[in-house]
């Protein structure tokens, strides 16, 4: 067991949770998985946290505040942004954690209601934040664009995108972003 130290103990649990919830998916893991993992008992991870329901919900705010591949420049958005997903879906990247969360959780109704609304608050709001007349629309459908280039060049491994070099997505991309959020 954990000695006593109520932040730990709680950072414990989130980072538990996180890889538990990335790997398996909100219904493909239970509290106790988590609880031994984090080195506590499930009572513990209830009395910090509420519910599964709950840590998903801090797992899930953790993971959105983090940039991986929204930045801040607002003239340089579209080529940014393009930069951004090429290199960071590249074969010898490191995995983007938000993006595996949504797509294993996805499928269970409460828990896309919950990455929805962190979404929404945190990614879809930093990117509306950046644009003219904040372009609801176009930020939505440019994190759609995001979220299946990242699906099919990563999980699914796209012979296309797999063969087109870096320059050829880069300058594609960018075209495409512009259009989106463009005013």
């Amino acid at each position: 067991m954990r000695p006593r130290n109520a932040a730990a103990t709680r950072e414990a649990i989130l980072a538990s949770a996180l890889e538990a919830f990335t790997r398996a998916g909100y219904d493909g893991v239970g509290v106790r998985e988590i609880a031994e993992a984090a080195g506590v008992t499930a009572m513990l991870v209830n009395r910090y946290f509420g519910s599964k329901e709950g840590l998903f919900a801090e797992v899930v705010e953790a993971a959105m505040t983090e940039r991986t591949v929204l930045t801040g420049d607002p003239g340089t958005l579209a080529a940014d942004l393009a930069a951004s997903l090429v290199r960071r879906t590249a074969p010898d990247a490191g995995r983007l954690d938000p993006f595996l969360l949504v797509l294993r959780s996805a499928a269970n109704p409460r828990a896309a209601e919950i990455l929805r609304a962190g979404i929404e608050r945190h990614v879809e709001k930093h990117l509306t934040d950046l644009l003219p007349e904040r372009e609801q629309p176009g930020a939505a459908l440019a994190l759609s664009v995001i979220a299946g280039f990242w699906l099919m060049r990563t999980l699914i491994g796209s012979t296309e995108l797999s063969r087109a070099g870096e320059d050829v997505l880069r300058r594609k991309l960018e075209q495409v972003f512009a259009v989106l959020l463009a005013e």
